[in-house]
């Protein structure tokens, strides 16, 4: 047997070895000749409005990572999900961009499908990314989960919005009216007078009227409610003070029935002119009842009791019974005749008052 040496050079023995390293090199560095985008941090989305269907504003924010950085020239884009309309509607002007609070107008703008695409917004790396779209643009999908993506050209984030449903809440207030009628003393004060005499919830009784002699009485009224736009009471008369005898005590001034609230003056006393003999009328304390029409200048200002509903008290809101003005008042009842006045001992009338709540 004849062994035939073989001998390699140191030239061929240095190209294998070489070409062995580079194999090496090739495997063990193909990942990091490669880049990969970074995931933004804190991406979010916010709407206006999460019922289906509706026009919702959007808030996007997404914050550049530590090892990346946003350019003035780079094009950020946001990419919406399937079922959200009116994406092509929007403009340049229609976004609001902030960079950590501070405002960075897009230099242009463009949208592609579902994918609105902007340039001219600079960051550095753990800035915040502000992007808000106002709600008069973009209209919800039906009921569901969606994913939105935001694009730079290192950096990609994904962030989802809830469409659900509206809950309707409901709840019911039962109505509630109170209206008390409340006799007064003698010597109570109404309106820049007081009374001489006393009531009761269902009597304004005068008793001996004498002549020249003026005779005051009141009762209280209160109203305790919750209706919306509050109440008002009025009061009214069947007739005259009448007498059996056909005799009356005419309403305030002399039988003029005066429906504009005016100081009290004295009957005439004309003879052959019964409707001066004597008269009676109305006052409230209510100051802010049709502009304080019956405190104002000093108060003692009265109008004739009429068989027409007179106002005597108001409020424009729910009331507690008790404040004045509000929910409580007073109405007073003056009467003074002359000597002319005919004489009997039956006088009377009947007084109803109506509170009416507007709920």
């Amino acid at each position: 047997m004849f062994v035939i040496p073989t001998r390699v050079g140191f030239t061929y023995r240095a190209v294998a070895m070489l070409v062995a390293f580079a194999v090496v090199l090739a495997t063990f560095g193909f990942h990091q000749m490669t880049a990969e985008a970074a995931n933004l941090n804190s991406v979010s989305n916010t709407l206006s409005d999460s019922a289906p269907a509706v026009l919702s504003g959007h808030d996007i924010r997404f914050t550049v990572p530590t090892s990346s950085n946003l350019l003035v020239g780079a094009t950020t884009s946001i990419t919406f999900p399937a079922g959200f309309t009116g994406v092509g509607t929007l403009v340049i002007g229609d976004l609001t961009v902030t960079v950590n609070g501070t405002p960075d107008a897009p230099a242009t703008f463009n949208v592609t499908g579902q994918t609105i695409s902007f340039t001219g917004v600079a960051a550095t790396a753990t800035q915040v990314v502000r992007v808000v779209i106002p709600a008069t643009k973009v209209t919800n999908p039906a009921v569901g989960s969606y994913e939105f993506v935001i694009n730079t050209p290192a950096d990609i984030g994904r962030t989802r919005v809830a469409i659900v449903d509206t809950v309707e809440v409901t709840a019911e207030v039962q109505t509630s009216f109170e209206f008390r009628v409340i006799g007064l003393a003698t010597s109570t004060a109404i309106n820049a007078t007081s009374t001489t005499g006393s009531t009761s919830p269902t009597a304004v009784p005068f008793g001996i009227v004498t002549a020249g002699q003026i005779e005051t009485l009141a009762q209280q009224l209160t109203v305790q409610t919750n209706a919306r736009n509050g109440f008002v009471v009025t009061v009214e008369q069947d007739s005259n003070l009448e007498s059996s005898t056909g005799a009356d005590i005419d309403g305030f001034i002399n039988g003029a029935y005066t429906n504009s609230p005016t100081a009290w003056v004295a009957p005439a006393n004309t003879l052959l002119n019964e409707n001066t003999y004597g008269h009676w009328g109305l006052t409230s304390n209510d100051s802010d009842l049709n502009g304080g029409e019956f405190t104002n200048s000093g108060g003692n200002r009265w109008v004739a009791a009429s068989t027409t509903p007179r106002a005597i008290f108001a409020h424009t809101g729910p009331s507690d019974g008790t404040t004045q003005d509000y929910g409580q008042a007073e109405v007073g009842y003056q009467i003074q005749i002359s000597p002319l006045q005919e004489a009997g001992d039956d006088y009377n009338t009947t007084l109803t008052y109506i509170a009416t709540p507007t709920f």
